[in-house]
């Protein structure tokens, strides 16, 4: 009578790894139902011939959906929740902006500076007192600060020794975390929790509150910031996302602006801010690694230290084709991928290449987070982190994996605008910390995934520094 709604109440509290146990005993594909009447019939899977079908193949037929956008409401009109003609329309519009030479250079330069000028010395400040912190916090502050530079042209200042309050990354969570519970249950529930403005929609409408209000100081602290050194927003002056919508009478409508900027912050902080800290967590553990990776940066860095450098800042540029670095962040979001679970939503009937069957209106769920542990996919070794999987053998190249196995990028027609973008801050921020530090776990922490649409860590992750003397 209640469907699935028993089983997944019963195994939440290990969500991630429940999903992975059903899949694996279900040949990568399972269909469920809710209650009677609660309109939650579904099919999961990790199969990449269903992926491919769902992603490309028929692309069409399995847009996100309209219970997509309501679940994410606060980013309404934004790329992240709408389709068809108006997501092309403004797909191309982005693609245009993040791709242009002006824009990667910048975000490349900042990339580069906010973590000679700000990360470096503030973890050297840690490694000289032996002091134990959050790493997970601390990537989620770097990628908030550089993600707001990105959009707005503004730093807010969060990564800094005096560690400020910040209230619109904790909002941001508050979405991703509310956005995780409204999937798991009848959309009537949650519409009509949201309506009396009770338990997780309560707090959903105060993050949402100091999200707009972030959005509106930022643009009003950069309107004066311009002001200051001489410009006015009708000038050609374009150093930010946001010189490309604010004048552009698509985006008058000062709500679709300002979901649109969520879009784009989430978008940014969340992706890079979830994974690095998996990154470090890894590589604290497999010291072999580490070694493997310093030995790539070793040519590099001699050549830094015969000009005079002392503490080692890697340029975007030199880091670009170091291709074990890029194994290691791979295999990272392989195990450990920042969205762990796509929707998508049946347009009409179908039947998948595994021969299920799904209807009009039921919810698809593709899980990555299972799909980076199926033996099936990865083999006997699918648990361990070993970046050499993603090498050709007896060769220092990349193996060419399709997306319909590995998604943590997407696939097909949405495939991931900003990649290079993103490998790149991670490449830039992994190589600066692994070569200047050893990094260590603290012992006795419970390392798991929070309930959320992030792969976020439940407790952080607590650890300490020593600095090398490479």
């Amino acid at each position: 009578m209640l469907g699935m709604l028993p089983s997944l109440l019963a195994n939440m509290y290990n969500f991630h790894e429940y999903s992975y146990l059903v899949l694996a005993g279900s040949g990568l594909n399972f269909n469920g139902d809710g209650p009677p009447g609660a309109g939650m019939r579904f099919f999961i899977t990790c199969d990449p011939a269903n992926i491919q079908h769902i992603f490309t193949t028929n692309y069409h037929n399995f847009p996100k959906g309209a219970e997509f956008a309501a679940i994410f409401d606060i980013m309404a009109g934004g790329l992240f929740t709408i389709d068809g003609e108006l997501w092309h329309r403004r797909r191309v519009k982005f693609v245009g902006v993040i791709s242009s030479p002006w824009f990667t250079d910048r975000v490349a330069a900042h990339c580069r500076d906010k973590v000679k000028d700000h990360l470096l010395p503030l973890l050297a400040r840690m490694a000289s007192t032996g002091t134990s912190f959050d790493m997970q916090e601390l990537m989620v502050r770097l990628m908030f600060d550089m993600t707001a530079t990105a959009v707005f042209g503004v730093d807010p200042g969060f990564l800094s020794l005096d560690m400020p309050p910040i209230d619109a990354s904790i909002a941001m969570d508050t979405v991703m975390e509310v956005g995780f519970l409204r999937h798991t249950m009848p959309a009537s529930l949650w519409k009509a929790m949201r309506w009396l403005n009770i338990g997780p929609e309560r707090k959903l409408h105060e993050a949402k509150k100091v999200l707009h209000r972030f959005v509106v100081d930022t643009i009003e602290r950069r309107k004066t910031t311009r002001e200051n050194v001489g410009h006015d927003e009708d000038e050609e002056v374009v150093g930010d996302i946001l010189s490309s919508y604010i004048n552009d009478p698509d985006f008058a409508d000062d709500d679709l602006l300002r979901a649109t900027l969520i879009n784009f912050m989430i978008a940014g902080r969340d992706t890079i801010g979830t994974t690095l800290p998996w990154i470090f967590y890894n590589l604290a553990q497999n010291p072999n690694i580490v070694s493997i990776i310093r030995n790539e940066l070793s040519p590099i860095a001699s050549h830094k230290v015969a000009h005079g450098m002392g503490t080692m800042v890697f340029e975007p540029e030199e880091t670009k084709s170091l291709v074990y670095l890029r194994a290691t962040l791979y295999e990272t979001l392989r195990l450990y991928p920042p969205a762990h679970m796509e929707r998508k939503t049946v347009v009409t009937d179908d039947i998948m290449p595994s021969g299920h069957e799904v209807q009009a209106g039921d919810a698809i769920f593709i899980s990555l987070y299972s799909m980076g542990r199926m033996e099936s996919l990865w083999g006997k070794d699918c648990l361990d982190f070993n970046p050499n999987r993603w090498l050709l053998e007896g060769s220092n190249k990349l193996k060419n994996v399709p997306s319909r196995k590995f998604l943590a990028f997407n696939s097909g027609p949405r495939v991931c605008m900003g990649k290079e973008i993103a490998v790149m801050q991670m490449k830039t921020i992994a190589a600066a910390v692994m070569w200047n530090f050893d990094v260590e776990l603290v012992e006795g922490q419970s390392i798991q995934p929070k309930l959320s649409c992030l792969l976020q860590m439940k407790n952080g992750l607590i650890v300490k520094l020593k600095k090398r003397e490479a």
